[in-house]
């Protein structure tokens, strides 16, 4: 099992930024990628951003040039850096580890970002 906490959500005016944090334990070895996927009210929950154990990363068109995914892997955390940030943006953020072999996905609770205009 893999247990994973997110931390830094909050209220930002349009242009702002913010990071969030996902602090990951558990059977840690077993992950090949973390990620975030985010969910606005009335929508499906969409990938954000992914990166995988070798440090590739993913991004959707929308938060390209604007967020960025980082891995700690000291400390077993992984970040997204969200800059020039938009109310387009406001959703709740899903911190999500991947294990590829079994198919097997682990959720965080989500962290709410607000953008106001």
């Amino acid at each position: 099992q893999v247990q994973l906490v997110e931390s830094g959500g909050g209220l930002v005016q349009a242009g702002g930024s913010l990071r969030l944090s996902c602090a990951a334990s558990g059977n840690i070895r077993s992950i090949d990628a973390m990620g975030w996927y985010r969910q606005a009210p009335g929508k499906q929950r969409d990938l954000v951003a992914s990166i995988t154990s070798g440090g590739g990363t993913n991004y959707a068109d929308s938060v390209k040039g604007r967020f960025t995914i980082s891995r700690d892997n000291v400390k077993n955390t992984v970040y997204l850096q969200m800059n020039s940030l938009k109310p387009e943006d406001t959703a709740v953020y899903y911190c999500n580890a991947k294990r590829f072999l079994f198919g097997t996905d682990y959720w965080g609770k989500g962290s709410l970002v607000t953008v106001s205009s």
